[in-house]
């Protein structure tokens, strides 16, 4: 599901970015530093909206580093347990399928694929096929899935 939401978050800027176009500079550090990242609770930022106020910069002692916390609204993606979600299949093999729903990749186990399909390893690209139709399920389909559960990859944060 896609929020709306207001966030926080603190740039650090080195001594080198210091000048005319220091505000410039914190923005787009801001766009590169969330834009496409998993935040917490609130799951992938899609996009910044607006910048609401960059504040006033605070010097790190001894480094000569600046932090300029930042507020901001984005535009977040955060899947929930149960949501049905178009996904596009990335993979299939005889364990399953996996797919990208935007930024997540997902995994359907075989024990959830209908059971009247069966893989087909000498397929070009192998998928899943129904022996009586031309049903087939192989990379590149969409199709629309029903999350499960949800797993945050430690690595995402």
């Amino acid at each position: 599901m896609f929020f709306h939401v207001s966030l926080d978050h603190e740039i650090l800027l080195h001594p080198r970015y210091f000048g005319p176009q220091l505000i410039k500079t914190v923005r787009r550090m801001l766009f590169n530093e969330v834009e496409g990242k998993c935040i917490g609770r609130y799951g992938y930022v899609i996009a910044v909206t607006s910048i609401d106020n960059i504040g006033v910069g605070r010097i790190q002692p001894g480094r000569g580093y600046v932090i300029f916390p930042v507020k901001y609204h984005a535009i977040v993606f955060r899947p929930f347990k149960h949501e049905v979600v178009e996904a596009i299949i990335t993979q299939v093999t005889k364990m399953g399928i996996f797919c990208k729903i935007g930024p997540l990749t997902c995994f359907i186990s075989r024990h959830s694929i209908p059971r009247d399909m069966e893989y087909d390893p000498s397929a070009n690209p192998p998928c899943y096929k129904k022996k009586e139709d031309d049903l087939m399920i192989q990379p590149e389909d969409s199709i629309r899935v029903k999350i499960a559960g949800l797993q945050v990859d430690a690595k995402e944060f």
